[in-house]
């Protein structure tokens, strides 16, 4: 993804900075490195690209005793930012801010660097044309991208000057892919950043585990509820994990690991759920039984889920709000989800918050007619067929008001929009955010932290299917908040892989 195609991306800088009016970057200027006892490791530089600072304003901090340098470049880029009000607007400016504070110490230099708390340092790189074409590196790269206007060019080009001036090896961090193709053309070592990466496998399995048991310790479990279990058999597990004790392929029970390292029984997963006069949704599956459990149990204030489409995640997670809410156990629903489109939008929508809105989170408006509409409103038999060409007259009055619009209206079913949540606290609440998937780790952050006392927050999305050009499936804002808070005893994370849509929605989740 080029940054000067791509109306989402980093786009190409409109100023720049003369490179005379800060001198040449000489290799004298570079800090020097601190000596340390027993096994001598090289000390890298890396040229952070403005993607990575957008997309994490913290990064500066997060490289150690090695070196960092900026292309004023960069700071162009940032400079395009700073002004909107959006989430890439607040990181452009923290940016400044962070920048402004470790430059302003006396005497410090911004093109020599300051040292750094890990012992490397931090500096701006001024890209000096007619220096840099003295060395022939230099003067191959113009002659393959010959086009300085672009920002991304110029960064590799300063970058390739920098790993003529310093010790090797000098790396560009950039999450652009297509700024890392071509700097691997132009023999540029590059690197994405990998701070808030998970590991593959932890987006790669979505099963539950399953803990081989004796047929006496399934028995004991199923009569007691409680099974002990030495670490040495649950490698890998962590409290309220889920999984299935198996005694052989037909003898199972499903179990959440507690506090204590023992295998209990799932308490809070009840034969089905029905709200008011709806229709009963009950779990189907494996999967489905260990989500509703870590959303009904009342110790568990942070569900992650991941699935793909068809899986039951949203229809789930909306009828354990409401009959919670209904019980009086939470004071209403929130639900909102991030305004990410895949392909072409349809523009600016017109109306109210609850309006605009609509059509991003129609999946829970089905969801709640599903769950609240009386099955006696369905037509059925004769009368349907006997109404289907020639409707009555008073088939033809307005349509009656969705059986959830009261409860909207009422502020117990509240839409919130996630560029609003800023600021927010949110107690009493039950908090269900729709495609996670699409948040960047940093946005994550910003609406967990909005959670008081008494409210629960339900992250639900497939990591296979992102449109956010600015994260991956590693590096999203749902994988990356369940990993950060795995192993709290609030926290709770259910894979589903089962899909109880249709067959056909199934199949097509997995074959195509």
């Amino acid at each position: 993804m080029d940054r000067d195609d791509h109306s989402a991306s980093v786009i190409s800088s409109v100023s720049t900075t003369r490179a005379s009016d800060l001198g040449p970057v000489s290799p004298s200027a570079t800090p020097s490195r601190r000596r340390k006892t027993g096994p001598v490791t090289a000390t890298k530089t890396f040229v952070l690209d403005t993607n990575v600072l957008l997309h994490d304003p913290a990064c500066i901090h997060r490289f150690a005793e090695n070196h960092i340098c900026i292309p004023v470049d960069v700071l162009s880029e940032l400079d395009r930012f700073k002004n909107e009000m959006t989430e890439r607007g607040a990181n452009a400016r923290e940016v400044h801010r962070a920048l402004m504070k470790i430059f302003s110490n006396k005497g410090a230099s911004v093109t020599t660097g300051v040292p750094t708390d890990g012992g490397g340092s931090i500096r701006v790189a001024v890209y000096d044309p007619a220096e840099a074409r003295k060395h022939p590196s230099v003067q191959g790269f113009e002659r393959i991208f010959h086009d300085l206007d672009k920002a991304d060019h110029r960064i590799l080009a300063c970058t390739l000057w920098l790993s003529e001036q310093v010790s090797p090896p000098v790396i560009l961090v950039s999450k652009d892919l297509n700024m890392q193709l071509k700097a691997r053309a132009v023999g540029i070592e590059c690197e994405d950043y990998l701070h808030d990466k998970v590991e593959p496998r932890e987006v790669a399995n979505f099963d539950i585990a399953r803990v081989e048991v004796s047929p006496h310790e399934l028995q004991r479990f199923a009569s007691s509820g409680l099974l002990p279990m030495p670490e040495s058999r649950t490698i890998g597990m962590v409290v309220n994990d889920y999984a299935l004790l198996s005694a052989g392929d037909k003898a199972t029970m499903p179990a959440k690991l507690s506090a204590n390292g023992e295998f209990v029984r799932l308490h809070h997963t009840p034969e089905s759920i029905k709200v008011g006069q709806g229709r009963a949704i009950k779990p189907m599956n494996l999967g489905q039984a260990c989500f509703l459990d870590a959303l009904l149990d009342p110790e568990i204030s942070l569900v992650t889920c991941y699935g793909q489409a068809g899986t039951g995640k949203t229809l789930l997670a909306v009828a354990a709000a409401l009959q919670q809410v209904f019980n009086r156990t939470y004071h209403g629903v929130t639900v909102s989800r991030p305004i990410v489109a895949m392909g072409q939008t349809v523009g600016f929508l017109p109306g109210s918050l609850q309006e605009k809105m609509r059509p991003w989170l129609q999946p829970v408006y089905d969801a709640l007619d599903l769950l609240m509409r009386p099955m006696e409103g369905v037509q059925q038999g004769p009368a349907r067929k006997k109404n289907r060409f020639m409707p009555e007259p008073q088939q033809q009055m307005a349509a009656p008001a969705a059986p959830y619009d009261t409860l909207i209206q009422q502020g117990v079913i509240e839409i919130e929009a996630l560029c609003y949540i800023r600021g927010r606290s949110i107690p009493d609440r039950f908090f269900i955010l729709d495609e996670a998937q699409q948040l960047t780790p940093l946005e994550a952050k910003t609406i967990v932290t909005r959670m008081s006392r008494g409210s629960k927050l339900v992250l639900v999305g497939d990591p296979a299917q992102i449109d956010n050009p600015y994260v991956d499936s590693r590096s999203n804002g749902l994988v990356y908040t369940r990993q950060r808070m795995r192993g709290q005893t609030f926290a709770a994370h259910v894979p589903l892989v089962k899909g109880e849509r249709s067959p056909l929605a199934e199949a097509a989740a997995r074959l195509l």
